[in-house]
């Protein structure tokens, strides 16, 4: 069976109307119904739909509707101070933005920094007073836990959908060279406009923010129900809250090789650029090599370079293979540096 390709939950572009088709229904015979039976639902089951809603109600106004010239997307207000976090994938390109609340309320807001590498920014409401919603320890997570997606699919403001905790991933690429560290595997239906919402948990926290959705070739590239993809809550503690007191990241976590590179075909990862002083250069790496592995793994495309680094830690010494230009290979100890956030 072929891998299943990710791809962006893009910010839509353009104004987005959802129509709704209602079915009329008929019914053979003449007869009605003397009395209308229920059923009599179990306690539990009662309570469980009751806690759900109780959550949905809880979070939905800290989650709110973002909005450029370019697209639409979803964000997260983590305080009181108007902040709201969500993808960089929502906002980039842009530097101001309407946001709409819950309850239909805009407000204009500017970007305050972003972190591409992590597909994460922040940006800031003007004169709001909307909630914020409670960041989870998401290192408590486990496979099988609730999960709630709220968002603004298609511009359908304030969407829910339910699913679980399904796994835990590492170096989940993007594309275009992004890859995120960790990610939390959902059942809960991401699409289109969730990005940068919230995944919540029964306790009505926010366990990471939804961001990818898995497409399956089998399918013709359309998205693949129930396989989507979230950016864990501690990791958005950590990098939003660097973003909100310096307006860049000073601490990225993140190896960092200092070159920049082309693919090749599958052959390999071209090295297109050297940092001067950077830890490829110190290590001998020049323009033109072809990286083949990294730590043993092989690097047949930039995807699999970067799904490699980001497993990877600053300070690591990893064993670098590389083909030089006239077909020779050779290998480099990369003593690792941390990938710059300003």
């Amino acid at each position: 069976m072929a891998r299943p390709r990710l791809r962006w939950i893009a910010p839509l572009a353009g104004a987005v109307v959802a129509g709704i088709v209602v079915a009329a229904l008929s019914f053979g015979g003449n007869s009605t119904p003397a009395a209308t039976r229920v059923a009599a639902p179990p306690a539990a089951a009662v309570a469980f739909q009751t806690a759900l809603v109780n959550v949905v109600q809880t979070v939905s106004p800290s989650v709110v509707q973002i909005q450029d010239a370019i697209g639409l997307g979803s964000g997260v207000v983590i305080d009181s101070a108007g902040h709201v976090v969500t993808n960089n994938h929502v906002v980039a390109g842009a530097k101001s933005f309407t946001v709409t609340s819950s309850t239909g309320k805009q407000f204009k807001a500017t970007l305050v920094g972003s972190f591409p590498a992590d597909d994460l920014a922040v940006i800031k409401i003007s004169g709001s007073s909307l909630p914020p919603a409670t960041l989870a320890d998401s290192s408590k997570l486990q496979v099988g836990d609730l999960a709630i997606a709220i968002g603004n699919p298609l511009g359908l403001r304030s969407s829910v959908t339910e699913g679980i905790v399904s796994a835990f991933r590492d170096g989940v690429p993007e594309g275009n060279g992004v890859t995120i560290p960790k990610m939390i595997q959902t059942s809960a239906s991401i699409n289109p406009g969730n990005s940068g919402g919230a995944l919540v948990d029964i306790r009505g926290q926010v366990i990471g923010i939804p961001t990818l959705a898995a497409t399956d070739p089998q399918l013709g590239g359309s998205a693949a129900p129930g396989i989507g993809f979230a950016i864990p809550s501690n990791l958005v503690k950590d990098i939003a809250g660097q973003l909100v007191k310096f307006g860049k990241v000073v601490n990225s976590h993140r190896a960092f090789l200092g070159i920049r590179v082309g693919d090749t075909g599958g052959k390999g990862v071209y090295v297109g650029a050297v940092t001067a002083g950077g830890p490829a250069a110190k290590a001998g790496m020049k323009i033109g090599d072809v990286i083949v592995s990294v730590a043993g793994k092989p690097t047949t495309t930039a995807d699999e370079l970067s799904a490699i680094l980001a497993t990877l830690k600053p300070g690591q010494k990893v064993a670098v293979v590389i083909r030089h230009q006239d077909g020779k290979k050779a290998t480099l100890q990369v003593t690792l540096g941390q990938y710059p956030g300003g």
